[in-house]
């Protein structure tokens, strides 16, 4: 199951990627927002990024205007690598390298086609498994004995 969830910055790319996951069959939890009335992204980021960090589900996307103020408050939750992606090539290289879990984008800043590609990509990229990688994922962590 993917978590779902933006503020209104977010919300028109949010309903094309809602598309995207009916039109897949892929089953989604959305935690809003609603509509395109101001809203604070970083209730929405907590959301997504909770439903994520206890396993309830498989990833998340998120999705404010830059999509940075959203990723930003999503990496404040234990467990969460949350990547912010405008491209195609960093949702692939964000899932084969740091295992991020999840995606955040900019509703301002891709369009609706790119943005269904680029979360195609990232809900389709396994993680490497390469032993350096899992190396820094667990540095970042903290998970190298040091609290930093």
């Amino acid at each position: 199951m993917i978590a779902i969830g933006c503020d209104h910055g977010g919300y028109g790319l949010k309903q094309e990627i809602l598309r995207y996951l009916q039109e897949q069959k892929i089953p989604y939890k959305d935690f809003g927002c609603y509509g395109e009335a101001a809203c604070d992204y970083p209730l929405y980021a907590k959301a997504v990024a909770k439903e994520v960090a206890e396993g309830k589900a498989e990833k998340g996307i998120l999705i404010c205007g830059t999509g940075i103020g959203i990723s930003m408050a999503a990496n404040k939750v234990k467990g969460v690598r949350c990547a912010l992606c405008h491209d195609c090539f960093s949702a692939e290289a964000t899932r084969l390298h740091n295992d991020a879990n999840i995606l955040a984008m900019g509703g301002r800043v891709v369009g609706p086609g790119l943005a269904v590609k680029i979360a195609d990509i990232f809900l389709h990229t396994p993680f490497s498994g390469e032993e350096r990688h899992q190396r820094r994922i667990n540095l970042m962590e903290g998970e190298d004995g040091n609290e930093n």
